[in-house]
């Protein structure tokens, strides 16, 4: 099993997890500016990805562009890792790769903790990812423990690009915002991913 195979009914059974769901839950949350050069990546990119509609298209010229940016806010202090391997415990399931994972520490070659951010990179409706991305919330949750670092909240995101979903997980609830931010709110999304990385 690896985290692809989730879907949230198991998970939520398999590792003894409530669902907290709830409209808004980031909406107090402030805006961050955005740059020109994500501005025009966006411009440039957002028609071609969502008319190519792949996965890779929408995570490489949408979602890349946008977590780049996340990187550059925190002066390159926070590490991104791409497509990586984020084994932690095979035996359950919470094994495979991860589309972005965003780590507290600043070295890129290899995923340390603190884990923070996981997101999920959907071709398809957003639903469909919950389960794989809750799984992989938990791997994060674990791996910080692994490594001694006690992290109270880890964040998700499944996202097609041009929508975005957020949650989070604290101890043994996960808490599913059920509003969906697109990205002509680009902004409120920036604000999210910078307040995730913040209360850390």
């Amino acid at each position: 099993m690896a985290y692809s195979d989730f879907k949230l009914n198991t998970i939520i059974k398999d590792f003894g997890l409530s669902i907290n769901e709830k409209s808004g839950l980031f909406a107090d949350i402030e805006e961050e500016q955005c740059s020109d050069l994500l501005v025009t990546i966006l411009k440039e990119n957002i028609d071609l990805a969502v008319a190519i509609n792949t996965e890779k298209a929408r995570s490489e010229m949408i979602i890349s562009p946008i977590l780049l940016e996340i990187r550059r806010k925190f002066n390159c202090e926070i590490s991104l890792f791409s497509g990586v391997d984020f084994s932690v415990d095979t035996q359950k399931g919470l094994n495979g790769f991860c589309d972005f994972i965003i780590s507290l520490s600043k070295e890129q070659l290899f995923v340390r903790a603190p884990v923070i951010t996981l997101v999920e990179s959907k071709n398809e409706n957003l639903k469909s990812g919950l389960g794989q991305c809750v799984a992989e919330m938990i791997a994060a949750q674990v791996f910080n423990e692994q490594q001694g670092n006690l992290i109270k909240t880890i964040y998700g995101v499944i996202t097609i690009g041009t929508i975005w979903q957020f949650l989070k997980l604290e101890d043994k609830i996960v808490y599913i915002d059920l509003s969906e931010y697109y990205i002509r709110d680009i902004k409120k999304i920036l604000g999210i991913l910078s307040s995730a990385i913040r209360q850390q």
